[in-house]
This record gives structure tokens, C-alpha cells and sequence, in this order.
């Protein structure tokens, strides 16, 4: 079951993330998770730049390693860096300084390959311990989210998806997609109409 919707009451619980941005600007923060990955997020970079739209990319420091041309057109097209780990661990099954490692070695690959060090990050399944946010505060802004695409469920329909999306798309929010192998036939099913929703409901996107 996909939680589309954040409840009001998590971030004021958790007021340590970041789950959305300014409610009075009429403004949405594109995420894309997991990549990069050749042809996926290729798709993805094409319709933000058909829509002249941005958007920060969470990648994973294994996938940058991979395809580290794709990852420098992420940057090369404007879009925002943030790291997602190297190897797309779960916080709440991790040891904190195997977590902490995975980490930095992202940031590694992100200064190797791209010449940058981010100082976002987006815990993988949303899945973070309060000693690992302890040890990581200090370096990162830790981005969550409050709209969830739920891109990647098998069991959800590409309709709803959308509509679900849509749905709960407001003022500032950080809406979550991945541009990974098992998301591919959904994005490009769904992206292009989201993108074209928030343009004619006279959205902006900006980076976080």
C-alpha cells in the first residue's frame, strides 16, 4: 500500500527533515530517486527540458559510477544533486558506521566524477535511524517528502498513480519519483501528464 500523502502531523513530529518547502509560493520540487539509469532517466532529462522544468535528482553512488556521462548531463541540464547513498542501503537494517560509510562514498563519487559534494540527502525508503540523522545533520539537510508517486508499485494502476499524485500536489510540496529499470513503463505512462498538470495549474519547479 502506497501512503500518497504525508499526514500534517509526521512533520511537525519530525521537524529535523525537510518534507516540504514554503506553502504560500506556488512552487513544486521535482525529486527523482535511484538513478542515474541509461534510458530512464534519459526519458526523464527529455521531458523536463520538453516542459522547461527543474528538478533534483537522489542518486544512488553505484549508478553514478556506472553511467557517469548521464550523471553529468543531469548537472550539465541545470538540474540539483543529492545523494542517496552508494549502494541504496536501509537505514533501520544498516549498522550506523556502515551507513555513515555508504554514504560518504557517495559523496565521494560525486566529487570524483561530478566535481561536487551535495550537501542534500534522501535516506532510501525514507529509512533513517535517529544516530544515523545524528551523524549526518551536521553535513547534510535530510530530505523527505510529502508526495509520494508510488511509481514503483506494481500493484497500483498508472491511473491512479497520476491521480493520486495530482491530487495531493500543493504549494511547496517535494514530489517523489524514481527514474529506475522497474519505474520506466509507468513514467512513461504518467510523467509527460503530470508535468503538463503542474504547468497548466501555473506551478513553477525549482531545485531544493
Amino acid at each position: 500500500m502506497v501512503i500518497h500523502h504525508v499526514p500534517d502531523l509526521i512533520p511537525k513530529l519530525f521537524k529535523h527533515y525537510t518534507w516540504h518547502k514554503d506553502r504560500s509560493k506556488k512552487k513544486i520540487y521535482l525529486t527523482f530517486d535511484d538513478g542515474p539509469v541509461p534510458e530512464v532517466t534519459e526519458f526523464v532529462l527529455e521531458q523536463l527540458d520538453r516542459f522547461g522544468m527543474k528538478a533534483t535528482f537522489f542518486v544512488v553512488g553505484d549508478n553514478v559510477r556506472k553511467s557517469p556521462s548521464l550523471a553529468k548531463q543531469i548537472v550539465a541540464n541545470g538540474h540539483g544533486i543529492g545523494n542517496h547513498t552508494y549502494h541504496h542501503l536501509n537505514g533501520y537494517k544498516t549498522p550506523t558506521d556502515i551507513y555513515i560509510h555508504d554514504v560518504f562514498c557517495c559523496q565521494k563519487v560525486l566529487n570524483d566524477e561530478l566535481g561536487l559534494e551535495s550537501r542534500l540527502f534522501r535516506p532510501p525508503y525514507g529509512r533513517i535511524t535517529k544516530n544515523q540523522f545524528k551523524a549526518l545533520s551536521p553535513e547534510f539537510e535530510v530530505v523527505m517528502w510529502d508526495v509520494l508517486s508510488g511509481d514503483y508499485d506494481p500493484n497500483q494502476s498508472c491511473q491512479k498513480c497520476l491521480e493520486k499524485t495530482i491530487k495531493y500536489s500543493q504549494n511547496g510540496s517535494i514530489v517523489v519519483f524514481h527514474d529506475q529499470i522497474k519505474t520506466k513503463s509507468v513514467l512513461k505512462e504518467i510523467l509527460v501528464d503530470y508535468l503538463r498538470y503542474i504547468k497548466d495549474s501555473g506551478f513553477e519547479t525549482d531545485l531544493l
